[in-house]
């Protein structure tokens, strides 16, 4: 079965992250932020993939 990516809203990358939107929006000002895909309603959504890509990279070395 293949699964095909998602965009997620940005309360669903909030809980799944564990933050709050200011948090968010300020990791986003420093460019600290997954990758986000404005709509043309300029609401903004992340593909799953691309926050998936963006934790891995944050993983440290045990």
């Amino acid at each position: 079965m293949i699964r095909r990516d998602e965009l997620l809203t940005i309360p669903q990358v909030l809980e799944e992250l564990g933050v709050s939107r200011r948090t968010f929006y300020r990791w986003r000002q420093l460019g600290r932020a997954p990758i986000c895909v404005q709509l043309p309603n300029l609401e903004l959504r992340v593909w799953r993939s691309d926050l998936t890509a963006w934790l891995d990279s944050r993983r440290e070395a045990a």
